[in-house]
């Protein structure tokens, strides 16, 4: 599984099948997942200037991996920022189709009031998403050191402000407050070497920024 498709996974209500922040929101943090999950293995980087390279262009054997290496292949030497657009793009759909394919979500469709489409994917099967919430439950309740991989999808959940949506805070004693500084503490801590902390912190840092974007954009239409 990729982080990406865990990320949304985590997103996406279980039992309406509907996302649980505004879809703006969710498009840029997938992106940044999906960037993370060329960074983890070491196939993107970013350089002194935090500037993004490419590490290792060969093959990954995924074509969503493939797809988004060949985009951060063309952006070489911008930031991450510049290349969660092109990563974004249709890219919630085709991971909505590769969960659904693999039997973890179902595809819901109709429209409201007979007229304007509407899109769900509740849940179809539970034990892989349980077992990504226990370990991340883990780690920001018991404090139990995270691998690399949680602890990117912490981040992720940090920079999208959305922590509270995946670990209830009150259902652990807790206040969000103390559950936001928890997951900032994961996400700065050392479960990765230097090189990889580096290239995912400025991913999350570009998250962030795309997301507080996205915020504005939905406030304002609305």
């Amino acid at each position: 599984m990729l982080l990406a498709e865990d990320l949304l996974l985590l997103l996406t209500d279980d039992r309406t099948g509907g996302l649980l922040v505004t879809a703006g929101e969710v498009d840029a943090a997938l992106a940044g997942a999906l960037l993370m999950d060329l960074a983890l293995p070491g196939r993107v980087d970013v350089d002194e200037r935090k500037r993004l390279v490419v590490r290792d262009g060969s093959p990954t054997g995924d074509e969503l991996l493939d797809r988004a290496l060949g985009a951060v292949s063309q952006k070489q030497g911008k930031k991450p920022s510049a290349v969660l657009g092109p990563l974004g793009k249709n890219l919630r759909e085709r991971l909505y189709a590769r969960l659904t394919g693999c039997g973890i979500l179902r595809a819901q469709h109709d429209k409201v009031l007979g007229i304007f489409p509407r899109h769900r994917w509740p849940t179809a099967s539970a034990d892989h998403e349980s077992a990504v919430r226990r370990a991340l439950t883990a780690a920001l309740v018991t404090g139990t050191t995270p691998d690399p991989r949680d602890a990117a999808l912490v981040a992720l959940l940090h920079a999208l402000r959305a922590t509270d949506k995946v670990v209830d805070p009150k259902e652990h004693g807790l206040r969000r407050r103390d559950l936001d500084r928890r997951a900032k503490q994961v996400a700065e801590g050392s479960w990765a070497s230097e090189a990889v902390r580096q290239a995912v912190d400025e991913m999350a840092a570009a998250v962030m920024v795309a997301v507080s974007a996205a915020t504005v954009a939905t406030t304002a239409s609305g």
